[in-house]
């Protein structure tokens, strides 16, 4: 793998050289069943509050990513491409070889101190999920909510993990002194479709209990209900089960994303599909023929049929431009930059 070129290669704002040498790298293997075939790289990182390119489609510009590679082990994850950076394996390596900045919550104090940080709204969990199940393991979300909230700095999370839970009470803390906006992913809530394109993550229902149990508490919780998957997960009757979940389950609102096949994900989607559903494979082709997305016909489709079904069981669709936040309880803290409007992809 390219550690040693990583580590000679000229830092640039951003880059791969950015963010560990050579000598920073420790590798174990954990020979527990829930770790069992997964190998952590263990890393000093050299930065942590990650600028988004502004080429990005993404509606967010800073972001803070404490993990690659990813146990969840979606087939259609778009992040599967960084894990080449590293010249590590884009399929089976991305989810079983797990870069972890171990000094992260650290690192990130360090940065939100530092003279030029101006406050900026952070996203997290939007490149792989920082509620995976390394996380268990090494438990760096509470010292970087922590940082978080001590500098009263807006952050939003996106998850499918149910591990969040074990930070309630420090959310609900950060929500007191900035705005912090929960969102959990369900794309749908069918089992069989689950355990095969989503082996590694928790049960679409299990989702669901961490929105009600967020709801209990007062905290707002947004859905991504992300992705709708083609000719699998997008039957009229589908979205009704999966809508009608959310709802019940005290969602605040639910913002539909068709699924996206960007290189690195393509290639292990279709592998995956032509293994379980080769009957689907020349629609996928037709359907995809133009890139990475599917026709904005299809995306505008599906989205009006869930705003549809939203209003029907009571919830709103994510309101455009703008994130589900929890609301702080007093006035903005120390003066900072107006956080930037968010809608989680």
């Amino acid at each position: 793998m390219r550690w040693e070129n990583l580590a000679e290669q000229p830092v640039r704002p951003g880059s791969d050289a950015a963010l560990f040498g050579a000598d920073a790298v420790v590798t174990r293997t954990v020979d527990t069943p829930e770790f069992r075939g997964i190998t952590f790289h263990e890393i000093r990182a050299r930065s942590i509050v990650n600028r988004v390119p502004g080429a990005s489609r993404m509606p967010f510009t800073w972001t803070v990513n404490p993990y690659r590679g990813c146990s969840h082990a979606c087939v259609y994850c778009f992040a599967r491409k960084t894990h080449s950076y590293l010249d590590l394996d884009t399929g089976l390596g991305f989810d079983s070889q797990i870069v972890v900045k171990t000094n992260a919550p650290e690192l990130l104090r360090r940065e939100l101190g530092g003279p030029r940080w101006r406050g900026g709204h952070i996203a997290m969990g939007t490149n792989v999920d920082c509620y995976q199940r390394a996380e268990g393991r090494y438990r760096l979300m509470p010292g970087i909510i922590e940082a978080l909230r001590d500098h009263a700095n807006p952050f939003s999370i996106l998850t499918k993990g149910t591990l969040i839970l074990r930070d309630l009470d420090l959310l609900t803390e950060a929500a007191a002194v900035t705005d912090v906006g929960i969102s959990v992913s369900v794309g749908f809530t069918d089992r069989e479709l689950w355990r095969t394109v989503e082996p590694g993550t928790p049960a679409p229902e299990r989702r669901l209990d961490v929105i009600r149990a967020l709801a209990e508490r007062g905290i707002d919780c947004g859905v991504l209900m992300a992705p709708v998957i083609p000719y699998l997960g997008d039957h009229p009757d589908q979205l009704r089960v999966t809508v009608r979940a959310i709802a019940e389950a005290g969602a605040t609102s639910v913002t539909p994303l068709v699924l996206h096949l960007r290189p690195g994900a393509r290639e292990w989607y279709f592998r995956w599909l032509t293994e379980h559903h080769p009957h689907l494979v020349p629609h996928y082709e037709r359907l995809y023929a133009s890139g990475a997305y599917a026709p904005k016909s299809y995306q505008r489709r599906i989205t009006g049929q869930v705003h549809e079904l939203a209003r029907e069981y009571g919830i709103g669709p994510g309101r455009s431009g703008a994130a589900r936040r929890i609301r702080p309880d007093r006035e903005a803290g120390p003066e900072r930059a107006e956080p930037e409007q968010l809608t989680l992809l």
